[in-house]
């Protein structure tokens, strides 16, 4: 198989490296790459914004199978694009994707199909925001809608630090994807990676990581998108992974087929295991990074076959 692998970090070292050691691989290509992922792959030098380029390169080279990093490409539509050419991809669909490219579309997507999930207001101004956490209280969560790279989270432990978050989404720290900000209820407990392989219609477990999330030593600082994690998770026992399944993953996969966007992909589901179980904090569509590093060292099987598997259904 020849396999175009699109992603220039951690993650896209990690998975280049696993796909690397495949019986299945003929030749390996990653746009843009690194020097690590350079070692195992040629390197490509193409704009992954230009979803025509991409694909005419594929179409060139005869890929068989794009495997999308970044959530980037796959909130534009990537995925989709590529498909729309006869290429093979995995990753979700632009519309799947809406659950990690809008956090409030999952909010009401966990209102909907009753998933566990943090109390939560939506607001596309300041003042309402303001309004709704002077009701709430603090300690709250302030969070960015859109994709800003893990930095658009901020757990604000007084009223100043959830004004001053507040303010700096709609000031424009993060650009468009700070034009609506959700609220959420401040919750206590350990949090916890949770991944699955999907294709559309079924879910598997792939495995548990947990991250250091604060850019300072000791815990310290504004949360980033990791800067470390170790696997497995000791928190997800089998009785936490069995009940994620059953009350956060299976109702998701019906709730976006219900919607007419059938997840497939990788589903990342970052959890906050409290007293009364497991809620979900967020979703990526993605391996996570750095998460993935640590996931690809304890991989025992071949993951070019998963994927494909995931891909096929």
């Amino acid at each position: 198989m020849n396999v175009l692998l699109l992603g220039s970090g951690g993650r896209e070292h990690a998975l280049a490296w696993k796909i690397s050691a495949s019986p299945l691989l003929t030749k390996l290509y990653a746009a843009p790459g690194n020097p690590g992922i350079g070692r195992v792959a040629e390197l490509v030098k193409l704009d992954v914004a230009d979803h025509s380029t991409v694909a005419a390169f594929c179409q060139e080279k005869k890929i068989d199978l794009v495997v999308v990093g970044p959530e980037g490409p796959l909130v534009a539509g990537i995925a989709d694009d590529l498909r729309a050419w006869g290429i093979r991809v995995f990753g979700p669909s632009k519309a799947a994707a809406r659950l990690e490219g809008s956090k409030g579309f999952t909010k009401d997507l966990c209102a909907k199909f009753n998933i566990p999930t943090a109390a939560y207001g939506r607001f596309g101004d300041l003042a309402s925001a303001k309004a709704y956490v002077e009701k709430v209280g603090a300690p709250i969560v302030i969070k960015a809608d859109g994709l800003a790279a893990g930095k658009g989270v901020t757990i604000a432990m007084t009223f100043d630090e959830a004004n001053a978050a507040l303010e700096a989404c709609f000031d424009g720290a993060f650009g468009a994807a700070g034009a609506e900000v959700v609220v959420e209820e401040y919750l206590n407990g350990e949090e916890a990676s949770f991944f699955c392989l999907c294709d559309g219609a079924t879910a598997l477990p792939f495995g548990t990581a947990q991250d250091h999330k604060r850019v300072g030593d000791g815990d310290t600082g504004p949360n980033t998108g990791g800067m470390g994690a170790y696997s497995p998770a000791p928190v997800m026992t089998p009785e936490m992974t069995e009940r994620t399944m059953r009350e956060i993953i299976e109702p998701t996969m019906r709730g976006m087929a219900n919607l007419g966007a059938p997840f497939a992909g990788i589903l990342f589901a970052g959890l906050m295991i409290t007293e009364s179980g497991p809620k979900l904090i967020e979703y990526n569509t993605r391996f996570g990074d750095p998460e993935c590093q640590v996931l690809m060292m304890r991989l025992k099987d071949d993951l070019l076959v998963l994927l494909n598997a995931a891909v096929d259904g």
